[in-house]
């Protein structure tokens, strides 16, 4: 009966891959190559074959032509292939003209990464943002998509082609999805504003990890914290945004945020859609951006995750928290190559640098200790005498800062010693003109 069972299973797809290039400046590395072979891997398809193609002129309708398209047709009728995967841009009309061409399912890097996500979606938040980016990809894809309903065409009018009608149904069925999705969203967003309210009111800090996907974030989020979040040696393991006590050895307790891993050409709808969870990030009082050293495509990795986040910026008009920096996996580094980085890291100039390793543990006492400076560099200490009369003041510093000692005076006023980050001193000063606030020693 089991064995009757199995047979049934569905046999994974058989993928080929090719990354098309153009100039020499974006010819793939090993390291490209074995990223897009990480992300089918991570789709769950057995991967037939990978390899660069050097597209010397590109074919407006196919992207490929001639040799290339050719040898890969070639190639996948010999491998039984299911699926081809593009890892590059493809416009709705190459990607139809490339399934007739070829026969068999086209997708293309957004697709393939839209894929994994819908696969790593467990919470209702993520499935709705992965919903959305689907939905929002689709729609630009009309002239490739939903080709099922072809067979329920019905013309609407003397004029119309029998096509034009259900075009548009398709366009309106999509939209009131994507208006459906994004106030369900929107509900999400508010949600989180009013946990993230309740998390400023305590004073406690917030600190953010921020990556390229497979850099070790959900690793070191779990070695900080003690918790057990999905960590695994894959492309985007980690989707959904965790929030976790961290204890700092002298501040206390405070937030620690696992947030989704970025990747190179992450497609626009997706920074679009999960622009409620990267909030968090951008709301955070301090990112620690997690970069796997080991990797010969980390500075690449680095300034891919730099450009998201200032993207983010841009689009959520909220400024980029103070960033150290997590150098991790010390653990796979030559012994030569993790002392020269030790002590780059002590000397870094911009972004403050630890060099640790999330597996074992070694650095992760200095990580630690980085970010109590990091959240100290963007935090004052403010002593404020306050009359009895200045009850609101009283109750908005403890909304708004961690009133760290409250003494009582001869005359009634209380002196009050509090930590506010920058931009929170800045709005009580404008907001209470005639209390004076110092800065403590």
């Amino acid at each position: 009966m089991s064995d009757k069972l199995i047979d049934r299973l569905p046999a994974p797809e058989i993928a080929g891959a090719i990354i098309p290039w153009f100039t020499p400046a974006n010819r793939p590395t090993a390291d490209r190559l074995e990223e897009t072979s990480g992300l089918i891997e991570a789709l769950g398809c057995e991967l037939a074959f990978l390899r660069p193609e050097h597209v010397r002129q590109v074919n407006s309708a196919q992207l490929i032509s001639g040799g290339i398209l050719n040898r890969l047709a070639e190639d996948l009728e010999a491998a039984n292939c299911t699926l081809v995967v593009i890892d590059g841009a493809l416009t709705p009309v190459q990607q139809r003209n490339l399934e007739k061409k070829l026969g068999v399912k086209v997708i293309d890097r957004t697709g393939l990464i839209l894929e994994i996500f819908g696969l790593r979606a467990r919470t209702k938040e993520g499935r709705l943002q992965v919903e959305l980016a689907r939905l929002l990809y689709e729609r630009s894809r009309l002239v490739r998509t939903w080709t099922h309903l072809e067979r329920q065409r019905g013309g609407g009018g003397f004029l119309s082609g029998p096509g034009e009608s259900q075009l548009e149904a398709d366009r309106r069925m999509l939209d009131d999805k994507i208006v459906r999705l994004k106030a369900e969203l929107d509900d999400v967003r508010r949600t989180r504003a009013v946990q993230r309210a309740g998390r400023q009111r305590t004073g406690k800090p917030v600190i953010a990890l921020v990556g390229y996907t497979n850099a070790g974030k959900s690793t070191l989020f779990n070695r900080l914290t003690g918790a057990d979040v999905f960590a695994k040696d894959m492309p985007f393991a980690t989707l959904d945004p965790t929030i976790r006590r961290l204890d700092l050895p002298t501040l206390g307790e405070a937030a620690l945020i696992d947030t989704v891993g970025f990747i190179t050409d992450l497609p626009t709808h997706l920074i679009d859609s999960f622009q409620a969870t990267l909030e968090e990030a951008m709301q955070a009082d301090l990112l620690v951006h997690v970069r796997d050293r080991s990797s010969p495509a980390d500075m690449e990795q680095a300034e891919d995750v730099l450009r998201v986040l200032g993207r983010l910026e841009q689009e959520t008009g909220l400024p980029l928290p103070p960033m150290i920096e997590a150098w991790n996996k010390a653990d796979l580094l030559p012994t030569e190559r993790a002392e020269v980085l030790a002590i780059a890291a002590q000397n870094q100039e911009g972004y403050p640098a630890v060099l640790l390793s999330a597996v074992t543990g070694q650095g992760v006492d200095e990580l630690l200790a980085a970010i109590e400076h990091g959240l100290l560099l963007s935090a004052a200490e403010v002593r404020i005498v306050l009359k009895p009369e200045h009850g609101r003041a009283r109750a908005w510093l403890h909304r708004n800062g961690e009133v760290l000692s409250e003494e009582m005076q001869d005359n009634g006023a209380a002196l009050i010693r509090v930590r506010l980050k920058s931009d929170r001193l800045g709005q009580f000063r404008a907001e209470f003109p005639d209390i004076e606030t110092d800065l403590a020693d």
